[in-house]
């Protein structure tokens, strides 16, 4: 079984040098639209301490085993490089050029090779050479301080917002730019994803928001950050929770009125009553539970559902009508997206088991210096 299959990425071919986080799920990412992604392990790791077969970032995906730190094993990823499109590295600045597989040599091999590089600080500045995770990555760029009470300490949504949303996705965005340029008859470049950078950029509405004055620079100051009544979270009468986000006006109008306080529904025009009108939303709530408020809302445009947890969210009618979460092989998974007309992705893979696919992979990618690897001591 070949690693491509349909998809808008069909024929496109990544190499992935294996790392954790960002980049194994910008590569999913790829390989679930299609793109050819060969994962290079290395013997003994490095791993989520969770069994491979469950690692769902590495669905779709074929994996060989290769020891960088040997001449066979730097020979074998240069021989892949020089025949695929991309190839993804999240390693501090300047490891991948002290292992022999930096950028300047693999361009040197494939003139028109996309080298993405996924780091948290970027290739320079002041930190690039430390150490760091999501979490420091968002507090520095402004985007941990928007979330979380007033008078507590900012919340974070585990690592979804930097490594996911502010770095794997930025890479992915550049890695197709950087693509389609050379295809259309430009050189290959390098491409500098930094957590920093791509997070930093997902706060651009806030920030035209707080240089014309419609933002205040503190948490649950805001229309959607908590600070309106209309717009946040509450418990209900079984320790479940609603998120409400009645923003606009004939949305709220409906919230109110299928709450049960359509008198109390002019408090909203005055930010001094808030105080007042969040109590009363609150206290409304905690007479249903989840389930019962889920059904008074249910289809309506109050703009309210209820908060899942990540066994619940599959079951959830809309999704599981959408089709948003998959099996595959006993696994529940999120299903590929975005969605395509022509060109469908899928999962048509199990994650890949390090150094499962060598022999497929030097066959279909004709690098005979992975198949010597596999036949050497580290099988």
């Amino acid at each position: 079984m070949t690693g491509t299959a349909g998809g808008p990425l069909n024929g496109v071919r990544v190499v992935e040098l294996a790392g954790i986080g960002p980049g194994p799920f910008a590569a999913m990412l790829l390989a679930d639209l299609g793109a050819d992604v060969v994962r290079v392990d290395r013997p003994g790791g490095p791993g989520l301490h969770i069994a491979p077969s469950r690692d769902v970032t590495n669905r779709n995906k074929r994996s060989v085993t290769a020891d960088l730190k040997t001449e066979d094993g730097r020979r074998a990823v240069l021989d892949l490089a020089a025949r695929a499109d991309v190839l993804i590295e999240g390693y501090r600045p300047g490891v991948a050029e002290r292992l022999g597989v930096g950028p300047g040599v693999c361009l040197a091999r494939n003139p028109r090779l996309v080298y993405g590089r996924m780091t948290g600080w970027g290739q320079d500045g002041p930190l690039a050479d430390t150490a760091g995770h999501d979490i420091a990555y968002i507090a520095v760029t402004g985007a941990l301080a928007l979330s979380g009470p007033a008078d507590g300490p900012p919340a974070f949504p585990a690592n979804l917002l930097g490594d996911f949303g502010g770095g794997a996705l930025y890479l992915v965005v550049g890695v197709l730019a950087a693509l389609h340029h050379a295809r259309a008859g430009g050189a290959g470049q390098v491409v500098d994803a930094a957590i920093v950078d791509g997070t930093a950029h997902l706060t651009a509405l806030i920030h035209g928001m707080l240089a014309a004055g419609a933002w205040q620079d503190r948490r649950e100051a805001n229309f959607f950050d908590g600070g309106s009544p209309f717009y946040g979270t509450y418990e209900t009468a079984d320790g479940g929770h609603m998120a409400v986000g009645a923003l606009e006006q004939r949305f709220y109008v409906q919230f109110m009125e299928l709450l049960g306080l359509p008198e109390t529904a002019p408090a909203r025009e005055d930010p001094a009553r808030w105080g007042e009108l969040r109590a009363a939303i609150a206290a409304r709530f905690r007479e249903r539970t989840r389930a019962e408020w889920t059904a008074v809302f249910d289809g309506s445009d109050a703009c309210v559902a209820p908060v899942l947890s990540l066994r619940e969210a599959p079951a959830h009618p809309h999704l599981a009508a959408r089709g948003t979460f998959v099996e595959h092989e006993g696994l529940t998974q999120p299903a590929p997206a975005p969605r395509f007309s022509g060109t469908p992705g899928s999962v048509r893979r199990p994650p890949a088991r390090p150094g499962a696919d060598t022999a497929e992979v030097a066959r279909d990618w004709d690098v005979p210096s992975l198949d010597s690897l596999r036949k050497g001591p580290h099988r």
